[in-house]
């Protein structure tokens, strides 16, 4: 380990879900008991923006009664002590990473407690409900929606993450399907520009045959196992 220095993480459903958030679809194509198609993309949207707003108002109060896991806590903890650089890229839209005093977080499918204003672009901090098509705290306008990335739609700042990619020395991915693209494709892009690969994972993924090294079981104690050997190491 003593030759690593940057490091990628890349976080999934899988290590929010051991702190009572639910995985984004279920065996039976589900969402929460809803169709991807009729929450979880612009058409959606735009067909009914009142179903939408109400599915998003209902994760976004239950996104705060959750609390960061051991998972969370242990990356929080590698990026305060590690004496390289660590970026964590995440595919969930919680905000667990944070609470846990995690700062270099890029959530590249968009943040439940954000509302952007399609009128003028912005995104601001936003706990409350979006039913009531209340005003743009920029702008004034009505045009808020979630700052959720849906099907259909590009994640958010990808030259980033490529070039994070690229200049790594050590590729983590934890708890994740390893069926989304284009996340599922970062081990692909790592392991070609050399670094190590890992994944951490409590069955092995789709993407698992990618990896240099794959370990089985709880995020919650994986990750802290793991987190505990690159510090000791570095």
């Amino acid at each position: 380990m003593s030759d690593i220095r940057n490091i990628v993480v890349l976080t999934g459903a899988g290590i929010s879900a051991e702190s009572g958030i639910q995985t984004f679809r279920a065996e039976d194509g589900l969402w929460e008991e809803h169709r991807v198609e009729d929450v979880a993309t612009p058409e959606a949207f735009a067909r009914d923006p009142e179903l939408v707003q109400r599915f998003y108002d209902t994760r976004r109060a239950a996104v705060q009664t959750k609390h960061p896991n051991p998972a969370h806590e242990a990356l929080a903890r590698l990026e305060r002590e590690w004496d390289g650089s660590l970026l964590i890229v995440t595919q969930n839209i919680d905000d667990l990473h944070e609470r846990a005093g995690a700062k270099n977080v890029l959530h590249m499918h968009g943040e439940i407690l954000n509302a952007w204003c399609r009128a003028c672009d912005v995104r601001s901090k936003w706990t409350g409900s979006l039913i009531d098509a209340p005003g743009c705290p920029e702008c004034g306008e009505s045009a808020l929606r979630p700052d959720i990335v849906w099907f259909g739609e590009m994640p958010y700042e990808m030259e980033r993450i490529y070039r994070a990619l690229h200049a790594a020395d050590l590729f983590v991915s934890i708890g994740t399907s390893g069926a989304v693209y284009p996340a599922a494709g970062f081990v692909c892009e790592a392991a070609a520009a050399g670094a190590r690969t890992l994944e951490l994972n409590l069955d092995r993924s789709e993407g698992s045959h990618h990896f240099g090294e794959s370990r089985l079981g709880k995020a919650g104690e994986l990750v802290p196992q793991w987190v505990d050997e690159v510090l000791a190491a570095q």
